[in-house]
């Protein structure tokens, strides 16, 4: 407790911050709601926020996406990450979420010097006969400039901005408090599990800070594609390449999002589509590693028609019991199989009761809607779209090990539309579907799944006596526990726990006292104002401790009335 107390105090600067910048959004009743201006308020920084009534027109996406806008690099890549939550937002949410670039104002050349200096143990021009201090792209967590290695090789260097990780590691411990605050305040979320999803953000957030993870990723790609010479990946340069940062082959080629360009260089749209969908299918469906976010900006276009993929920080795994999840969802969407649908979405509920007559008939609908459409008319993102609304309105949450890959399956339809008004995913997704599932029911697949399945099941047998009579003695001496998830005692369990840290804080405080007050008796050892240190540090300890243990008092005797 003391310890949290002491990290409120530290972030108090930022949490100020963040209270204005929603509140200047028209976020008020979002941040009274939540509790957090109660803190600053009663400590003596009562804040006046005049209302804005032109953001008040605003619709609420557009305000919420702007103050994440606003409140600087982790809070937009929350954003970003909330974007593939089609399961949790409808698609006015996550348009807007779609709008979050990482793009900031590009830092001087000087200020990378020393992260260059650090990254390469000598002066940079030693390493490269040519280096430009004009960036080629400048975002929250990286800048980018290009160079030339000693043997004229054109190398491109991503460079983490300095001083980056203090302020992303104060944010997210913001971020775990409001979601520990959301969870008790908006019930509905809770099986988003907030607390959960503010964890593996963290988690995410510092692989992305770690270039040498982004470089290790983009090494699997390079492995999967060898002998895929219309698929480009970019090289490595481990020699120079570390946490802080990344050497790599610089690729000349169109931009994706330059369509005049590409015209003029004589390339094929329709090529180009097809096989940026295909490489991008093979990654999902046959080696359960892709690229999460294939949107133009992270691909560029070369002569004969080959497409390179840039920028391998945002990565999905899928492991193979989703990857046949996946798989049968595909299939049953492509020939409007409603008992497939259902039964893909009925192993994704987990511990969440749905009513299968209900979700079955809005399958129904949904599969309706498609049912006269030719295939060329069918636009799959808005099938996945259509799913995600099922989703949402039967409360079943989506794995978090898909989120990645539905918001990957819809950019690159949206891209392959760009490139060809006539794409059309379905004829691309059809034969790797049909791979998948024929390898499934290969002889030796089979077998070897009957073989584990067989082990597993005499394991389990063979068990059995050992794990009754494990129970029955812990019966007879007392020690057999149940336990039993009741809804609505988090509330509870959470005020006792509340009430119990606040005992705890008091006899700490008392102890702190007693013992100062001993301390002051001896005279030796340092002193300050002519008292001996380590009894005045105690009572100063004492003091805050005593503070915060009255405003949480009192804070609770108000929100009680």
């Amino acid at each position: 407790m003391l310890k949290e107390t002491f990290t409120v105090m530290r972030d108090l600067p930022r949490v100020r911050e963040i209270i204005a910048i929603l509140m200047r959004h028209g976020l008020g009743n979002l941040v009274q709601r939540l509790g957090l201006a109660k803190g600053v308020e009663r400590a003596g920084d009562l804040l006046h926020w005049p209302g804005d009534h032109e953001v008040e027109l605003l619709e609420p996406p557009v305000r919420v996406r702007r103050a994440l806008e606003e409140l600087g690099p982790t809070f937009i890549k929350l954003g970003q990450v909330l974007a593939t939550r089609v399961d949790m937002f409808p698609p006015e949410w996550i348009s807007e979420f779609e709008k979050l670039q990482s793009d900031v104002p590009p830092l001087p050349f000087s200020d990378l010097e020393p992260i260059l200096l650090a990254a390469l143990g000598r002066d940079p021009h030693e390493v490269f006969v040519e280096l430009d201090p004009k960036p080629i792209g400048s975002a929250s967590i990286a800048q980018v400039h290009r160079a030339k290695l000693q043997d004229g090789t054109e190398v491109v260097l991503k460079i983490r901005r300095p001083n980056i990780i203090p302020k992303i590691e104060a944010d997210l411990r913001i971020l775990r408090h409001i979601a520990g605050l959301a969870m008790f305040e908006f019930p509905d979320l809770r099986r988003y599990q907030p607390v959960r999803m503010v964890d593996e953000f963290a988690k995410s957030l510092h692989r992305e800070l770690n270039l040498s993870i982004e470089a290790r990723n983009l090494e699997r790609f390079v492995t999967n594609f060898n002998g895929h010479d219309e698929i480009v990946i970019p090289k490595i340069w481990w020699e120079w390449t570390s946490d802080i940062l990344i050497v790599q082959d610089y690729i000349a080629g169109v931009a994706g999002n330059d369509l005049a360009a590409l015209d003029n260089a004589g390339l094929d749209r329709k090529v180009l589509a097809a096989r940026g969908a295909d490489a991008v299918l093979k990654m999902v469906l046959i080696d359960g590693y892709f690229h999460a976010d294939p949107h133009p900006g992270n691909v560029k276009y070369l002569e004969g028609n080959r497409v390179a993929f840039l920028d391998f920080g945002m990565v999905g795994r899928l492991p193979h019991p989703r990857r046949d999840h996946i798989v049968d969802l595909l299939a049953a969407l492509a020939q409007r199989d409603e008992h497939g649908i259902l039964n893909v979405l009925l192993e994704w509920t987990g511990e969440t009761v749905v009513d299968e007559d209900k979700l079955s008939a809005d399958i129904a609908d949904f599969m309706f809607n498609y049912e006269n459409l030719s295939l060329k008319d069918i636009q799959f993102g808005h099938l996945l779209n259509d799913v995600a609304m099922i989703m949402r309105e039967h409360e079943i949450t989506l794995p978090a090990d898909l989120t990645l890959l539905f918001k990957a399956l819809i950019t690159l339809e949206g891209l392959g539309r760009q490139l060809d008004p006539e794409f059309q995913m379905v004829p691309h997704l059809t034969p790797f579907v049909k791979e998948v599932i024929l390898a499934r029911y290969n002889p030796k697949t089979v077998l070897k799944r009957g073989r584990e399945n067989l082990f597993e099941a005499f394991s389990v047998i063979s068990g059995l006596p050992r794990d009754i009579g494990k129970l029955i003695k812990q019966a007879r001496r007392g020690n057999l526990r149940i336990d039993l998830d009741l809804k609505r005692l988090d509330q509870f369990g959470y005020q006792l726990a509340k009430s119990a840290n606040r005992l705890t804080m008091g006899i700490v405080t008392g102890a702190l006292i007693i013992g100062s007050s001993i301390a002051m008796t001896i005279k030796v050892g340092p002193t300050i104002f002519g008292m001996p240190l380590l009894g005045f540090l105690g009572f100063v300890v004492a003091l805050l401790n005593a503070i915060w243990l009255m405003f949480a008092i009192w804070i609770s005797s108000k929100e009680e009335r």
